[in-house]
C-alpha cells in the first residue's frame, strides 16, 4: 500500500474528506458530494480520483452503490465486540421502543469507525436514499445533542424514529430520505429528545 506522501495534495485531501465524513456521519460521501466539496465540473472527475485511491489501496468501492466507498485499514486487527441490540427504530412513522428482550451482536471492531454504544433494528423505508434499509442494524452513539444535518435517533412523544436532523432559527424538523414521506415538524409542545447519532450499519445479506 502507498503512504499518504505518495498522493497528490488533491487526492490526499479527498481521502481526508472521505475519512472525516465517515467519522462525522457514519457513512461515506457520494460522488456528487465529493464533486460539490471540491468544485469539480462533473462526477466523472471525482470518479477518476476515487479509482486512483482504489488502485493505491486506500479504499475499496462496491459497484452500483451511491455510497459504496469503504476505507481499507492499513494495519488490520481482529477484535470482536459484543454490542447490545436494544430494539427497533422506525424509518417511517415513529414506533414505540422495543426493549423487552435486549440481545447482543458480535461484530469485528473494524465494522465501525467509531464503536457504537448500541444497535437498533430498522423498520421501514423512509431512509433508503441514505442507504438505510428495512431490517438493517444501525449503530448509535449515545448523545443528547447533534449537529444540523446529522442522522439521529430521536424520541418524539414516547416513540422513536431515525431521521436527518434539520435545525432552523425557530424550527426543528426530522427529515426522511424517501420522497414518499413528509418531514416531521417538532412542535414546541411535544416531548422531544435526541437519543443518539448514527455511526454506521450492519446488513445481513
Amino acid at each position: 500500500m502507498y503512504s499518504m506522501t505518495n498522493l497528490s495534495p488533491r487526492r490526499a485531501a479527498i481521502l481526508t474528506f472521505i475519512r472525516d465524513r465517515i467519522a462525522d456521519n457514519g457513512q461515506p460521501p457520494s460522488l456528487a458530494e465529493i464533486s460539490e466539496a471540491f468544485g469539480f465540473a462533473s462526477r466523472s472527475v471525482a470518479r477518476k480520483h476515487i479509482v486512483a485511491l482504489t488502485e493505491a489501496g486506500f479504499i475499496e468501492v462496491t459497484a452500483n452503490q451511491a455510497r459504496g466507498i469503504r476505507l481499507i485499514d492499513a494495519t488490520p486487527r481482529v477484535q470482536m465486540l459484543q454490542i447490545p441490540v436494544l430494539g427497533r427504530v422506525a424509518a417511517g412513522a415513529p414506533i414505540g421502543p422495543d426493549l423487552d428482550n435486549p440481545d447482543t451482536f458480535a461484530l469485528d471492531s473494524r465494522t465501525f469507525l467509531r464503536v457504537p454504544d448500541y444497535l437498533l433494528r430498522v423498520t421501514g423505508d423512509s431512509m433508503i436514499e441514505d442507504g438505510i434499509f428495512d431490517g438493517d442494524l444501525v449503530g448509535i452513539l449515545q448523545s443528547a445533542d447533534a449537529r444540523d444535518g446529522q442522522i439521529v435517533v430521536a424520541r418524539l412523544d414516547g416513540e422513536v424514529t431515525i431521521k436527518r436532523l434539520e435545525r432552523g432559527d425557530d424550527t426543528l424538523r426530522l427529515l426522511p430520505r424517501n420522497p414518499a414521506y413528509a418531514p416531521i415538524v417538532v412542535r414546541p409542545d411535544q416531548d422531544f429528545a435526541i437519543e443518539g447519532v448514527f455511526c454506521g450499519l450492519v446488513r445481513r445479506e
